[in-house]
């Protein structure tokens, strides 16, 4: 009898780990998506002043990606790309005239597209965005109506509703020689009229804009408090180094780089208090955490913009620098290591869908590659091609370790001649002795672009663009 009790009492603790175990099965998700982080930028990926000691040790303990791509060049179709898994060019997020929504814009990302916390509220995670959203500032179109139970944070970029009447302002903040009359740092914060928005009300207007990245992270980190005995996914998008730059009280003046410096080194600071938050609740061997950008650096700005290191151009551009982003994952039993394959913010849709044994909408056309197989085993990534869209237009493709240019532009805002070229020939670049894009060997090579002409004519027949809805514009802002 007494040995069927004991064997009675081991099977129940059997029984009850199991199911302990069972639950932490599934991982938690914390994106940290910035706006405008260059290539360039992190200590970890070369920036000599720089100062990141925590994205450096969370490159050092997890992974890091050299050859990770943003799904856009700008904002609006960058962060539907992520959420999506999809070519912006699919939900009408990629505009003809238009890059990103703004505050007159009458649409949003559509009610029939499939986002990541979407999918994970079937599975009983708790979810939230913390930061920008701009994917819609119209009630229909905020975040609560595409998955996330909890919004705080700004709908769209913080350099939009500009105040006029403010003398500082007025010499325009979108051109060059804006930085020669003014130091940034000198701007108040409600030189723009941006909305601070819990769930679907205002609750501050303008907002703080120099505690913005300190309230942000501490918003995520009582997230994580709140819910770190649940399964959660956390969207924590930092609405900078955007132009205009705001950095804290405890930043302002601190890194050598300047402002912009000093606004880099505050996010830093707050991604270290998050994995710190993490670690004490015992939760890093099931939460995984990403960080990457949205698009390379606002190049026009001079020094108030960030840098694509040996990257070509930046923001906006189909270049190397416009999309090729840093990208750093860790947690999650990740196995430590510098990977060289080719990745991309499209892949973290089906990726984390994965790994929350979610399954994909078989109707909807992915174009991210779960990449978990990478993460945690160090195996190959299944992606060997980026389309490179500007416009609705297919400006470059990368096919392996080449990349061919049909149509160059340089970015906006730039002095000077920015016309779009249609190219008679092809530029041709190896991407892996050349990052740069500075030597063009199209000549010898044109046996690999007829190879790219037949997956852009692959890519071609299982399009159906959706209609362009970055477009209508009513001229009433918000």
């Amino acid at each position: 009898m007494i040995r069927l009790l004991s064997l009675v009492f081991i099977l129940s603790l059997f029984i009850q780990t199991c199911s302990t175990d069972n639950k932490n099965d599934k991982y938690n998700f914390v994106i940290i998506f910035v706006d405008d982080l260059g290539y360039g930028d992190l200590g970890t990926y070369g920036h000599p002043t720089i100062k990141t000691p925590n994205l450096d040790r969370m490159a050092y303990e997890g992974q890091k990606w050299t050859q990770f791509y943003s799904a856009a060049s700008v904002c609006t179709p960058s962060r539907a790309g992520l959420l999506t898994g999809r070519l912006p060019i699919r939900n009408g997020m990629m505009g003809k005239n238009h890059g990103v929504f703004f505050p007159d814009s009458q649409n949003g990302i559509p009610t029939n597209e499939i986002t990541i916390p979407e999918e994970l509220k079937k599975q009983g995670y708790k979810t939230a965005i913390i930061g920008k959203w701009h994917l819609g500032h119209k009630e229909e179109y905020l975040p609560l109506n595409h998955g996330f139970d909890y919004f705080f944070g700004i709908p769209y970029s913080n350099d939009m509703n500009k105040i006029e009447s403010h003398e500082n302002v007025k010499s325009n903040i979108r051109y060059p020689n804006y930085w020669k009359q003014y130091e940034l740092k000198k701007l108040n914060s409600d030189n723009y009229n941006i909305p601070l928005i819990e769930n679907y009300n205002i609750i501050e207007r303008p907002v703080d804009q120099t505690k913005i990245t300190s309230r942000f992270t501490k918003k995520a980190i009582e997230f994580i408090q709140n819910n770190k005995n649940e399964q959660f996914f956390l969207y924590l998008a930092h609405p900078l180094p955007h132009i205009p730059l705001y950095a804290g009280d405890n930043f302002l003046g601190k890194s050598k780089r300047g402002l912009y410096g000093d606004v880099v080194e505050e996010i830093d600071h707050g991604v270290g208090l998050i994995i710190n938050e993490i670690k004490q609740n015992n939760l890093e061997d099931n939460t995984v955490i990403i960080f990457t950008s949205d698009n390379g650096p606002w190049l026009p700005y001079e020094t108030h913009g960030g840098s694509a290191g040996i990257l070509r151009e930046g923001k906006g551009t189909t270049w190397e620098g416009g999309f090729r982003v840093p990208g750093i994952f860790w947690g999650g039993k990740i196995r430590p290591g510098i990977i060289d394959d080719i990745g991309s913010t499209l892949d973290l849709f089906p990726t984390i869908l994965s790994l929350s044994e979610s399954k994909l909408d078989e109707e909807k056309i992915i174009d991210g590659f779960d990449i978990k197989e990478t993460l945690f085993r160090g195996e190959p990534t299944q992606r060997d091609v980026i389309f490179y869209y500007r416009n609705r237009e297919i400006f470059a493709v990368r096919y392996g370790v080449y990349k061919a240019h049909f149509i160059t532009q340089g970015a906006y805002n730039y002095p000077g001649p920015n016309q779009k070229k249609y190219l008679d020939e092809p530029l041709l670049f190896n991407l892996e002795n050349d990052p740069s894009e500075k030597y063009n060997i199209y000549k010898e090579n044109q046996g690999v672009i007829n190879e790219i002409n037949l997956i852009l004519e692959e890519h071609y027949k299982n399009l159906t663009p959706y209609k362009d809805l970055l477009e209508d514009r009513s001229g009433v802002e918000f």
